[in-house]
């Protein structure tokens, strides 16, 4: 989908640019499938904040993904392409054969009145979920599990994909969106093509309201701070004081990893992401 561009009639207009809507084909959401969405502006159960620069922004309804495809051999149709204020992918609805209605990420070259199916009997076409054992090699897919049955949890993004590389034994070779080769088993499931809305990160919001309708707020350099709220703060004009980048807390901010190798497997990783 092409960028939209706005006459300069005020400044933030200048170099406002935003992803025309035309694949959405559905305006209101599905009220089965919502929840509400309490804000929590980065507070965690006791109240401390744990992310900063969160808060306000409009209010917003979850919309519940089926992200495990996992009524496989019922064919469902698409009933519409939604926006969903959550994420930057854009959702599709489905009416199942049996009567049920979800959603799942709306792949690009999928429109209303496709007939898609998961499981082992369907066809290898975009939208369609099968496990990574059926799935020619070369292919481009999305939405897929880490582990068999959980869901998928890589490449849910606007615009994103995994090309299945190759397939040895009970392992398939992945090559993430970053570059990283990396080994999942065959059984998970992944959904055929690449997630739509393209263009999502070309996007220029042209004014720092627009990031505050969005629940994010301003962030204030730590040079410009007082020493006592940043390492970098302080001093007579611009200086940091001969700190390297740090957090408010002290952590290095460039080339600190922050990888737990305890917490985390390095086996499955082939080769490391591309810098």
């Amino acid at each position: 989908m092409p960028l939209k561009s706005f006459r300069p009639y005020t400044p933030s207009r200048r170099a406002m640019a935003i992803v025309q809507k035309s694949a959405i084909t559905k305006q209101t959401p599905e009220k089965s499938l919502l929840l509400p969405k309490k804000q929590r502006s980065g507070r965690n159960n006791v109240g401390l904040i744990t992310s900063r620069h969160r808060g306000g922004g409009h209010k917003k309804m979850i919309r519940i993904v089926d992200f495990r495809r996992e009524k496989d051999g019922v064919p469902a149709k698409v009933a519409g392409i939604e926006y969903d204020p959550n994420r930057s992918a854009f959702l599709a609805l489905l009416h199942y054969a049996d009567g049920e209605k979800r959603y799942i990420l709306a792949p690009e070259q999928v429109k209303d009145g496709d007939v898609l199916l998961s499981g082992a009997k369907a066809e290898v076409a975009p939208g369609n979920a099968l496990p990574l054992s059926l799935i020619p090699d070369g292919t481009m897919v999305h939405n897929v599990e880490l582990r068999p049955g959980k869901g998928g949890q890589m490449a849910r993004s606007a615009g994103s994909a995994v090309r299945l590389m190759a397939k040895e034994g009970d392992m398939a070779l992945l090559r993430m969106p970053s570059g990283e080769l990396r080994k999942v088993s065959s059984k998970c499931k992944a959904t055929i093509g690449q997630v739509g809305n393209l263009d999502h990160n070309l996007e220029n919001w042209g004014k720092a309201g627009r990031t505050r309708w969005m629940g994010i707020r301003g962030l204030t350099r730590g040079m410009v701070r007082n020493p006592c709220d940043h390492p970098h703060g302080g001093g007579e004009g611009r200086s940091k004081g001969g700190n390297h980048p740090q957090s408010p807390w002290g952590q290095p901010a460039k080339g600190y990893r922050t990888r737990h190798r305890k917490k985390y497997s390095n086996r499955l990783i082939v080769r490391r992401r591309e810098k």
